[in-house]
């Protein structure tokens, strides 16, 4: 895997041109949770049932639509991660780009939620160990 590094400008530029699609993916994982909590459901409540069965014909269609959400998913994911960006946390809408400070690989961290990218961590580090960038002074 060929890595790309970014800097800020380029970081903040490339999640402005992802933003779009992170945003359609984090709904989708949404629907797709919630499809995959009412099959969890169904599973349980149709053992047995004949084909028939109305709750048993809901938890087929529910199964077919789970595979095309998880489709969707990937293939968003798949395409941000071309880009260069590293998908960390759907559910957050939370996205490293891999960056130098000094000779240092790091991590430049950005959140759907958030304006710009103005956060880093180490790559061994996560959201928690997120620190504001530093401007330079002529910045």
């Amino acid at each position: 895997m060929q890595i790309t590094i970014f800097t800020i400008e380029e970081a903040n530029q490339a999640a402005a041109e992802i933003r779009p699609e992170l945003e359609e993916m984090v709904h989708v994982k949404r629907e797709l949770d919630l499809v995959q909590t009412r099959i969890d459901v169904l599973d349980l409540a149709v053992s047995g049932a004949s084909a028939v069965n109305p709750d048993a014909r809901e938890l087929r269609s529910l199964m077919t639509r789970r595979t095309v959400l998880s489709a969707r998913v990937r293939r968003g994911v798949q395409h941000i991660h071309r880009r260069g960006a590293v998908v960390k946390d759907l559910e957050k809408g939370l996205v490293d780009f891999y960056a130098l400070s000094g000779d240092r690989l790091i991590f430049l961290c950005w959140r759907l939620d958030e304006t710009e990218v103005s956060h880093w961590h180490p790559l061994e580090g996560g959201f928690g160990d997120r620190q504001r960038v530093q401007r330079r002074e002529n910045d």
